[in-house]
């Protein structure tokens, strides 16, 4: 009798096992394969660097979120969020802002360390009063340049101008556009102010 109960309880025990393995089977199904390449190896939110020296500062990082990925031969950083960059003169005063709605910062054994920003990306001197515009733009931070060659558009008290490509030091105080086209400036002569269109004409200001 002994037996015959441990025989009949084995079989519904078994019979239970597989009804439930063939349930999550049909329920659940396989699980999606991971590509380890496209998954960010490390995850960090609330981005606050400082950079300073002699305890004067000279630059401070900030972004929502950074993504870290790691392969064979290049290891990157990606701002999904973007980033904001400030950047303080000699006297430790703010003098450059970069703003980005994304970013990427890329660390090759082949192509060194390099810098992207993308997106609406917008370097504003503060102190010069001028504002930079573009879609894309790269920061050589070893070099302390930036640089694109994308389409720019550049603001400025003394006028506006636009064109291909811009080279400049990282705090934007000599910005050079390399195609300029279709640019205006005011000119102070005196107490006259000229309207310089660089396509129209020459003549005093109204």
């Amino acid at each position: 009798m002994k037996r015959r109960f441990i025989a009949s309880l084995t079989v519904a025990v078994v019979a239970t096992a597989a009804t439930v393995l063939y349930s999550c089977k049909s329920e659940l199904g396989e699980a999606e394969k991971i590509d380890l390449d496209e998954t960010p190896m490390q995850v960090v939110e609330g981005i606050f660097h400082i950079q300073s020296e002699n305890g004067v500062m000279q630059l401070r990082v900030e972004a929502r979120k950074m993504e870290r990925y790691v392969k064979d031969t290049v290891s990157y950083e990606i701002f999904p969020d973007g980033f904001n960059v400030f950047i303080y003169n000699e006297e430790g005063l703010l003098e450059t802002e970069i703003n980005s709605q994304k970013a990427r910062h890329v660390d090759s054994k082949e192509e060194g360390e390099t810098w992207e920003a993308f997106g609406d990306v917008v370097v504003s001197n503060i102190i010069k009063g001028e504002r930079l515009e573009t879609d894309t733009l790269y920061w050589d931070k070893e070099n302390e340049r930036i640089f694109t060659d994308c389409y720019v558009k550049m603001f400025s008290p003394s006028g506006f101008m636009q064109g291909y490509g811009i080279e400049s030091d990282q705090r934007a105080r000599h910005s050079k556009i390399l195609r300029p086209f279709d640019n205006f400036f005011i000119i102070n002569n005196d107490s006259t102010k000229t309207y310089v269109d660089s396509v129209n004409f020459i003549g005093p200001l109204l």
